[in-house]
């Protein structure tokens, strides 16, 4: 892969962002944003034990999801507080995702403060929570509802690769899905190029994320993230502007998703393998494409 760093800046001004990082679907980590929200200092392990530790979770492992599971189905489920207990013993493969935990402390909203000088159209009624034991992984994947997002690590440390959607052929876009068959695990350490050739020409963006920082996704956008140590982030998303990418955004939640979970539940073998057949016959093209097999 061509890796670039992804930018960091302190603060940035609203005009600063929309000209080199919103408008041309770049992203950047802002280091200081949520240093003035409430939440900065207030979050913590004991703080979300107290407030919502009763609440059940699913929990998802490191292990690539097999023919037969749904779309966003999980490994397991358990007591919040209890798989809190669990990660801030030592590493633990287990995360978690979607946690929408201002449906259960609603109050707590207002130790968060959107961004609103930066975009409009949150969706103040879904922020949500990321959790992770260190060692575990969010494979490859684009966020279905193609929203922006306002990522803000809290505890520990996470090391992200982003990639824009324009690049989905070259990590193997599996059809009808947010997901890539291609394998990222320890991606920073070597990638299979022997079973993943067309990887080689991906253009990617990288960085490590801190304690307060806030990385701003665009819309679309491959992530694929590790957590470094146990922690946890929130999730701010706000709708791209403009009437097609919400109505591509409204078809991935409702018509895509769908199909694909009917051929999971009812051809869960053939379209295992279907999806990863196409994937790479899409990569070898794009490779062609570029004159790569020449």
């Amino acid at each position: 892969m061509v890796l670039t760093s992804i930018d960091r800046v302190k603060q940035i001004s609203p005009e600063d962002f929309k000209k080199n990082y919103l408008d041309p679907q770049i992203p950047v980590i802002i280091t200081n944003l949520s240093h003035t929200w409430p939440a900065f200092n207030k979050w913590n392990w004991d703080y979300f034990k107290e407030i919502v530790g009763n609440v059940d979770v699913g929990v998802y492992n490191n292990i690539r999801a097999g023919a037969h599971v749904p779309v966003n189905g999980n490994d397991g489920v358990m007591k919040f507080g209890d798989y809190l207990d669990l990660i801030r013993k030592g590493p633990v493969e287990l995360r978690i995702f979607l946690f929408n935990v201002f449906k259960y402390a609603p109050e707590i909203i207002k130790d968060v403060i959107f961004p609103e000088q930066l975009t409009k159209s949150f969706l103040k009624k879904y922020p949500m929570l990321f959790v992770g034991g260190a060692g575990s992984i969010a494979h490859m994947h684009y966020d279905i509802d193609l929203s922006h997002i306002f990522h803000t690590q809290f505890i520990g440390r996470k090391r992200v690769l982003l990639l824009h959607n324009n690049q989905s052929k070259f990590i193997y876009k599996m059809p009808s899905t947010v997901e890539s068959a291609a394998s990222f695990v320890d991606w920073h350490e070597s990638l299979d190029m022997q079973r993943f050739p067309a990887l080689r020409y991906a253009h990617a963006y990288t960085s490590v994320l801190e304690h307060g920082e806030t990385m701003f996704m665009p819309s679309g956008y491959w992530h694929h993230m590790q957590y470094l140590d146990s922690g946890f982030a929130l999730s701010l998303r706000a709708l791209p502007a403009g009437v097609v990418p919400k109505l591509n955004g409204l078809y991935h939640l409702l018509g895509m998703r769908g199909f694909n979970n009917m051929l999971i539940r009812f051809f869960p073998e053939w379209w295992y393998h279907y999806k990863r057949r196409a994937a790479n016959t899409n990569a070898h093209k794009a490779m062609e494409k570029i004159g790569a097999l020449a």
